[in-house]
């Protein structure tokens, strides 16, 4: 049997690929209730959309009781309802689909990240939310004219500047605390144009990387180009997909890297020389850097010039 769990804010939809189950609140009592029901049906697989979090406290109560679990992406959940011709939507219709999804594609169950990396993990998002705001609040401050509305931004710029830095000294204390984490974060600093939160990142948001082979991790990322080609027409080949925050972080350490790593700056320079474009170039070299930084941690080897 296979089951899928639509996940909202206040409930929990449940359906096997041919029946539905009462839905149960999204909360503790629901959840302990629904753990139970669901280790006796036995279902060879679980799975659950990424739902922004709200996903987390029934994925982690049923990895905790030994279910089978999965959390897929809602994309490819809505790309497999098109392809099977529902077209309708509905709380009971997502789980079903989702339990058939689990039964026709069969996603591999990957083990979840245990409380210490799900706080760091925590702390990084948070601190990303920061930065985010305090960019809001700066640009607002250069157009704010009333003074009492610039007094009242530069106050909560200013607690913004203290927050992140409670949250940078939280995140460096958390990571000296860990031999692994301290181990991997040296290796991955060594390559020059990764910094201290771009490597704390990489060890939150891409917990696979030295575990998947170089072309792996570019369409895991979504720095794989893809064809497009049709009978006798030729496309371009560009990226799609993958993980946008990743794709982000590793496009503003490739800035810094083309400049100062020498291996980078030489690939990068070679490209522009034979003719590509600047974007072309660069999406290029930022996917050289994820693949040394994947044999890197893969390897336990930090960065060495010659070896690259």
């Amino acid at each position: 049997m296979f089951v899928g769990i639509d996940v909202s804010k206040a409930t929990l939809d449940v359906a096997s690929e041919t029946a539905a189950w009462a839905p149960v609140a999204n909360e503790d009592a629901g959840i302990a209730a629904l753990v139970p029901q669901l280790r006796a049906a036995t279902p060879t697989l679980i799975v659950v959309e990424a739902s922004g979090g709200y996903e987390s406290a029934v994925v982690s109560a049923c990895a905790l009781a030994g279910l089978p679990i999965v959390v897929v992406n809602p994309r490819q959940v809505r790309d497999f309802a098109r392809a099977i011709g529902r077209l309708a939507k509905t709380d009971a219709i997502d789980a079903s689909t989702l339990a058939l999804f689990g039964a026709r594609v069969r996603p591999a169950v990957r083990a979840l990240p245990d409380s210490a990396l799900q706080d760091l993990r925590a702390l990084v998002q948070r601190r990303r939310q920061l930065l985010e705001m305090l960019g809001a609040e700066r640009q607002r401050h250069q157009q704010a004219t009333v003074r009492r509305v610039v007094k009242s931004l530069e106050r909560h710029i200013a607690w913004l500047e203290r927050q992140l830095g409670d949250v940078d000294d939280e995140l460096r204390r958390q990571v000296e605390a860990s031999p692994l984490w301290r181990t991997q974060d040296n290796l991955l600093q060594s390559v020059p144009g990764i910094g201290p939160i771009t490597a704390m990142t990489l060890l939150t948001d891409l917990p696979e990387l030295g575990r998947l082979t170089h072309r792996q991790i570019a369409a895991l990322v979504g720095l794989a180009p893809f064809n497009r080609d049709s009978g006798q027409w030729r496309g371009r080949r560009t990226i799609s997909g993958g993980r946008a925050s990743m794709r982000a972080l590793l496009y503003m350490a490739t800035l810094s890297a083309v400049r100062h790593n020498p291996a980078l700056r030489a690939f990068h320079r070679r490209l522009r020389a034979a003719g590509k474009p600047p974007k072309v170039a660069l999406v290029a070299a930022m996917r050289k850097l994820l693949t040394i930084l994947n044999a890197i941690v893969a390897h336990q080897q930090p960065w060495h010039p010659t070896a690259v």
